[in-house]
């Protein structure tokens, strides 16, 4: 699950992001506002954690655009301040949780899924003989583990949220190395190719000059 933290604190935005790698997020972290604004009308994530105080663009202000522009993205405010005034303020700006800095990690990430699961996020797949659980980083065939890269696990977890459906190389690129990324021209083929061998050479059909679809099986 893809989460972006938008935290200005060299310290606290580095210890968060490996907090929530370690949990089995794929968690970014970008330091000012604006550079979150970017990336969120770029790049598709379950969800944010995002600070009031930053540089340029504010945490309040950001907040209040993505709402504007229609983004029901859930917003986990995570700031120093802890004034009744300060957390209606955020409630008020569309924000869907709020803790104090010091809370802690393990609320936050408990937190932070109970958000996700309100949006709607289902954390275990099914896909004929094929079950994924992003919660756990956990896939197997059959019953039985498939031993893949993290990357090869991002590309078929894209691929079994769409089973049946023709997915562009493009988002599959931007899901596996991320946006705005320098990606080999044949990078995406390398790890279709790997991931064939492990599910079924027939599993993953190309859709000549639109991208890749995961059969029903």
């Amino acid at each position: 699950m893809k989460i972006l933290i938008i935290e200005d604190d060299a310290l606290m935005g580095a210890g968060l992001q490996a907090a929530l790698n370690n949990a089995g997020f794929d968690a970014q972290w970008v330091t000012d506002g604006q550079a979150a604004h970017d990336l969120l009308t770029q790049a598709f994530f379950r969800a944010a954690v995002l600070d009031i105080t930053l540089p340029g663009l504010d945490g309040l202000t950001l907040l209040k655009q993505l709402r504007a522009s229609g983004s029901t993205l859930p917003v986990l405010m995570l700031t120093a301040r802890d004034t009744t005034h300060d957390k209606v303020m955020c409630f008020e700006a569309g924000a869907d949780d709020f803790l104090v800095k010091t809370t802690d990690v393990e609320e936050l990430i408990a937190r932070l899924r109970a958000l996700i699961r309100r949006a709607g996020y289902v954390g275990r797949i099914n896909v004929g003989k094929l079950t994924l659980d992003s919660d756990t980083q956990v896939a197997t065939q059959d019953d039985k583990l498939l031993s893949l890269s993290n990357r090869e696990f991002k590309l078929l977890r894209v691929l079994m949220e769409s089973a049946g459906k023709v997915i562009t190389r493009s988002r599959l690129e931007e899901s596996v190395f991320g946006a705005g990324g320098n990606v080999e021209s044949n990078a995406l083929e390398v790890h279709i190719h790997h991931l064939r061998q492990k599910i079924g050479e027939t599993s993953i059909q190309t859709v000549r000059g639109v991208g890749y679809t995961l059969t029903r099986q």
